[in-house]
């Protein structure tokens, strides 16, 4: 979200720190503000806001960074995974090349599916097969496809599940952030809207106050 079209939210969040401390630090601003209802206690009431809006960003910005962190693990992993499969799946073909039944039986007569759910499940049950069937790792060993081999796959296999689990935790946690973050700018934007409407108006005839609370006026 941009809360202004020239503003990024960083930018928004800066600005509207300095119009509320300049206008409880400069006395004539102070002044002139409280005349029009922009007393000690209504600026109190937009500090909380901002405060509630800055935790609100900080929080949006830490979970993007997790989930973000989680992502990077999860696409690892199952980078790492596929080069392992591959590997052994090519191996699988050539050894089972003349015995179909096996070659269906780990899932490799096929090519590899490309979506996510349906790649991990052909992997799954080429380990799992392989792993239940000695005389399938008798073959497999002829190219160096060790029982070591297909049980450290499987631990592979499990580390990506658990990281694609965390990534989606880590991705709603940071959605709901987004939707809080969202929902205390626009109410942040609409606070300020006012403030600067009436500032506008307050400080009509001294320009330069005006821009003290961060509102560039044209000379």
């Amino acid at each position: 979200m941009v809360t202004k079209k020239t503003l990024t939210e960083a930018e928004a969040l800066e600005q509207y720190r300095v119009s509320l401390d300049n206008v409880e630090i400069q006395p004539e601003i102070a002044t002139t503000m409280a005349e029009f209802g922009y007393d000690t206690t209504v600026i109190a009431e937009g500090k909380t806001l901002l405060t509630q809006t800055r935790q609100a960003y900080d929080l949006n910005k830490s979970e993007d960074d997790e989930t973000t962190e989680a992502y990077s693990e999860f696409a690892a992993l199952k980078s790492n995974l596929e080069e392992i499969y591959k590997m052994h799946r090519k191996k699988a073909k050539i050894i089972f090349r003349t015995d179909p039944k096996t070659l269906d039986k780990l899932a490799v007569s096929g090519s590899i599916p490309q979506a996510y759910i349906n790649w991990l499940e052909t992997v799954k049950k080429f380990y799992s097969v392989a792993s239940r069937d000695a005389d399938i790792q008798t073959k497999l060993l002829r190219l160096k496809v060790t029982a070591d081999d297909l049980s450290a796959a499987g631990t592979v296999i499990g580390e990506l599940e658990a990281a694609r689990a965390e990534y989606l935790r880590e991705k709603g946690e940071s959605q709901d952030a987004t939707k809080a973050k969202d929902e205390a700018f626009a109410k942040m934007d609409d606070w300020m809207s006012e403030f600067y409407a009436v500032a506008k108006i307050a400080l009509e005839d001294k320009p330069q106050l005006l821009e003290s609370l961060g509102k560039f006026v044209r000379s």
